[in-house]
């Protein structure tokens, strides 16, 4: 049986590039902003661009909120990608304050605007970076998207806040910017999520997106 897949629509997101990634590794989405479609969804995949309040307005105004943190602890497969990464945890300090989905614990910071020595760092970040895998973070049985992918490989970034994890187990892959070390992808229980977009990462990118959809294939609901 064919699996259904839902990309969550916020009015604030990256749609049309994931749903070809999926497309492209064999997996059908629908883009959706219907919480029944959600639910009913084997898969859930929440992207987006843009600011992290405006992202949770649009989600509170369209009732998502819930339904996703219902689909999450259902323990179905769900993708979070750059500003979706972000909205996964506790909270933002993005024009002030700002409290996030709060289903990882950790708070999302602005890189700052200089280096210790004075030297301007250039925000947002856009260019091509490099993933490094944590050790010893996966523990028997566990599946990580990234298995195909080797260390210090390059992803494409584009982004002006990082995220901070209160529990480093949980963070897959680190990645350095101007000096500043943050989380670039984490693995947590059902969720996977990554600060780069690995739909605008070429080959690499798409092993992501095969991996992940072999995740969602293999799934079995109750």
């Amino acid at each position: 049986m064919k699996k259904k897949i839902a990309i969550i629509d916020y009015k604030d997101s990256n749609l049309f590039s994931v749903q070809n990634a999926c497309n492209h590794v064999g997996i059908e989405p629908t883009i959706t902003s219907d919480a029944k479609v959600i639910e009913n969804s084997d898969a859930a995949i929440l992207p987006g661009v843009g600011a992290f309040r405006d992202a949770m307005k649009n989600l509170d105004e369209l009732d998502l909120i819930h339904p996703i943190k219902d689909f999450v602890q259902s323990g179905r497969p769900f993708m979070g990608v750059c500003l979706g990464l972000q909205l996964l945890f506790s909270e933002s300090e993005e024009f002030g304050t700002c409290y996030g989905l709060d289903l990882i614990k950790g708070q999302v910071r602005k890189f700052p605007q200089t280096k210790e020595n004075g030297e301007k760092i250039k925000i947002p970040q856009i260019c091509w970076n490099q993933i490094y895998k944590r050790a010893n973070i996966l523990q028997d049985g566990d599946f990580s998207p990234l298995k195909d992918i080797d260390d210090g490989e390059f992803m494409y970034f584009v982004h002006s806040y990082y995220v901070k994890a209160e529990n480093d187990k949980y963070v897959l892959t680190k990645t350095n910017y101007e000096g500043i070390e943050y989380c670039s992808s984490v693995l947590y229980e059902n969720i996977f999520a990554t600060q780069f977009h690995p739909e605008k990462s070429a080959e690499q990118g798409i092993k992501i997106y095969k991996a992940w959809a072999k995740t969602v294939q293999t799934y079995k609901r109750d």
